[in-house]
Formats: structure tokens, sequence, C-alpha cells
């Protein structure tokens, strides 16, 4: 019988599931190849999360492991779009899944968005990951600094900030992170969140990491916990429970004595950013719960010296070229990973992770997605491509032919044992080849 051949679009966690659970889903002879924009894979937890996470590394030792398994053929610095389109892989191949993710920061409409010193925290998030495709300098000239959000990524920005430097030295942080954060004047890092205590969308384990930090003093406004709260809906939820404790004690703490400060605020929705070409205040309005659950704004404003503003109020998707997208949820139309195109469904494009879904959730959801995803795609073969050319080596003919410097598995496994090489020099676990050429080099033995 002839291989099933899939190509799936994005190496981040989205996709690497997706390939794994199609493996494992059918008895069938199936053939997958991954494309993957960057030199490297595993998409946002290589260039999204904050390189203080320890707890990441499960997560890519269990994505290496289905990469050095043999599931699939990786084919990396292979843009879509630019380096191959969606015709090449209709003639290659029976379906693609886009697993493209999100990458980009959620528009925030408010005065002075575009001020110098307002930075969105997905691209900063890039720079201080060592993406290739962001510019090695970063302008960290405030002392004063506000971070809009209350999501992991926002702690995450505030952490960052607000750490001293030489903690994160141990880390796989890059070398001109780290230059640049040194020379950091930052003295008060401010995050402000719409809702109050217990309406945010960090985890515990998140807000935890914040007290932890060495000489950094905790700030919290008694005005922001003065709002009633129903203990018996707190207790059912077990998360916001001990979110509600961890901010108790430390509104208990002895402050003042620490060279930073972290503060966080509730009931503050930003409203706009102000000064003379360049951020000087951030104007947030009081804000207060409906009895819909909802909120609203008191009328109460307020200014407060800023010098940055860093907005982490969510990811946005990126259009691919010739596939559906719908603008105001930034995602791939889809019906249970199935692309539509004005309700009508599209034959062999699929879509899988926050592409298909949005900027939500957490892994464990990424699974779940990527398992309705493959579930569907089985049981459309009626509707697949009937590729003209499915051969093994057709994909590797065209980019050979095309010019383009591909990396592959053995090629990323090169570049990991790299990378962990230069730590050991310096005794850290690993540090990150930033250049793109220069990743493309190691990678392929040049």
């Amino acid at each position: 019988m002839t291989p099933i051949r899939i190509a799936v679009v994005g190496a981040g966690p989205a996709g690497i599931y997706a390939a794994d659970i199609l493996k494992k889903a059918t008895d069938r002879d199936v053939r997958i190849d991954l494309f993957e924009a960057l030199p490297a894979p595993y998409g946002l937890v290589r260039y999204g999360v904050a390189p203080d996470h320890p707890r990441i590394k499960a997560i890519v030792n269990a994505l290496r492991e289905v990469l050095e398994a043999g599931v699939v053929r990786l084919f990396g610095n292979v843009r879509f779009g630019t380096d191959i389109w969606l015709d090449d892989l209709k003639r290659r191949y029976h379906a693609v899944i886009f697993a493209t993710g999100a990458t980009k920061d959620a528009p925030l409409q408010i005065e002075g968005v575009d001020l110098e010193g307002s930075f969105g925290a997905a691209e900063f998030v890039s720079w201080y990951d060592g993406h290739p495709d962001v510019s090695r300098e970063w302008p960290l000239e405030a002392e004063q600094i506000a971070v809009l959000g209350n999501g992991n990524v926002a702690l995450d920005v505030a952490r960052v900030l607000a750490k001293h430097p030489e903690d994160l030295r141990p880390t796989e942080i890059p070398d001109n992170v780290l230059t640049s954060l040194e020379a950091s004047p930052v003295t008060d890092v401010h995050v402000f969140g719409r809702r109050g205590p217990l309406g945010v969308k960090f985890t515990p384990l998140e807000l935890r990491e914040l007290g932890q930090l060495n000489d950094v003093d905790m700030i919290l406004y008694d005005e922001d916990f003065d709002v009633d709260t129903d203990e018996e809906e707190l207790k059912k939820n077990k998360q916001i429970l001990v979110i509600s404790r961890v901010l108790n004690q430390w509104r208990e703490r002895k402050t003042g004595e620490a060279s930073r400060r972290l503060h966080l605020h509730f009931w503050s929705r930003p409203v706009a950013i102000t000064g003379d070409g360049k951020v000087e205040s951030l104007r947030i309005e009081r804000t207060r719960p409906t009895e819909d659950g909802g909120i609203e704004g008191t009328g109460e404003y307020r200014d407060l010296p800023m010098q940055a503003v860093y907005r982490a109020i969510g990811y946005y998707s990126s259009p691919l070229d010739q596939v559906p997208f719908d603008e105001v949820h930034g995602v791939v139309p889809n019906e249970g990973g199935r692309v539509v195109d004005r309700g009508e469904r599209v034959p062999g494009l699929y879509a899988t992770g926050w592409i298909k879904r949005g900027p939500v959730g957490l892994i464990g959801h990424t699974k779940s997605d990527a398992k309705e995803t493959i579930e569907n795609l089985l049981a459309d073969e009626d509707t697949w491509w009937r590729p003209e050319d499915p051969r093994e080596a057709s994909i590797i003919e065209l980019l050979q032919e095309r010019g383009i410097d591909y990396t592959d598995v053995e090629g990323w496994i090169r570049l990991d044992a790299h990378e962990r090489s230069l730590g050991n020099l310096q005794g850290r676990e690993r540090i990150k080849v930033v250049p793109r050429d220069e990743m493309i080099a190691v990678s392929r033995g040049e």
C-alpha cells in the first residue's frame, strides 16, 4: 500500500506532538516531514520561555525523544510562503497540518502605544531568548518600567527585568543579553492588571518565582485587596486559593531594604501612555467588579511616572500564504482542526495548536488539540490530495534546487552539543548560538 505522506508546518510542541500522535494513531505506513522556519526546533519552548525556567527541560526532553526516534524528518530553516509554497506541498503530500503558533504581540489600542520606549513583550522575550531574527541590541535605559498584563508572560518579563543579572548567569541566557541587563539602571518594575488579585491568569508556580528574587522587594497595595471576595467560591478553585495565600503572605513582608522593587497593581486598566516623543508616564483608570463577573471603570485616573512600557496582553498569529485567516481572532478558521473557508471545509488543510485555537492554554491543551486534529485528518482520507510526486527524495531535490540550506535532526543534535560545549567552558549548561548563519553552519557541519 502506498505510504501516507503528511507535511507539518511548524516544529514547536504543537507540530511535534501532532507528528507523534499521527504515527501512533494508525498501523498504516505514515511518512511525516516537519518544516520549521528557524534552524532549530521547539518553537516557543526554545524562544518563548524565560531562561530561568528549568522545568521546561522536561518538555524539551520529551520533544527531543520524538525527533530522535525517527518519527519524522525535520527540515529546518525552511520558510513556508518564502522557500516552499502550498502548491509544492500539494504535489508531494496527501495533506498538511499547520502548527505555526502565535509569535506576535496582540494589539493594544490606547493612546501613545507607539511612543519610543513602548515595547511588545513578545519581541522582548524573543530577544532575551536569543531568537536569530531579532536585533542583538535592546534599549534598557529606564529606571521605572511598566508591564501590562496578568498572565505568565507578564510575570516572565517582569522577573527578567527586575532580577539581578548575576542570578541569571547560570542559565542559558545569551551573553549579549546578560551584558545588556548588567548595564540596566532599573530600580522599579510595576505589573498592572485590569482585574483583582483573584482574577489573574498566571499560575501559582510563576507567582512564587517572583517572591524568590534576590535583593528585590515585592510591593503590594492594600487598596487592591479591599474588595470583598466570596470565600466559598475561593475554596472551590485551588489554584486561586494558593495565589491568594501567596499574595497575602507577601503583604506581611518587611520591605525597604532591597535595591530593586517589583510592584503588583490590580484593578488598574491602562488607558494611555504619555510623553513627548518617548514614554514618560502611564495613565491608568481604577476599575471595580460588576455583578455579572466583569469589570468597569470607576472614573478615577492616575498618572504614574514610567520610562518604558512592556505590553504583555497576549500573542497573535501571523497569516499563512494561501491559507484562510481570521483577522479578528488571529487563527486559521477551522472545525476540529479541519480548515474552513467561509464555512466550507478546505480539503487537505488542517491546523493544531495556537494557530488553531488562539494563544491560550498549556502543553496539555496542545496534546488534546493535536489528538482531535489527527482523528479528523485520518477520517478524511477520501478528501486528501493525490500527490503527483510522493517520493521521499522529492522535497530534498526541491530544496537543493532552490539553494535552501536546510537543517535536519542530525544537525540539531550537532547544534545542541555545540551549545552545551560552549556552556561547559563557563560552567553553564548551555550558551545559545544566536546568529542564524552560525546556527546553520554548525548544524550542517560547515
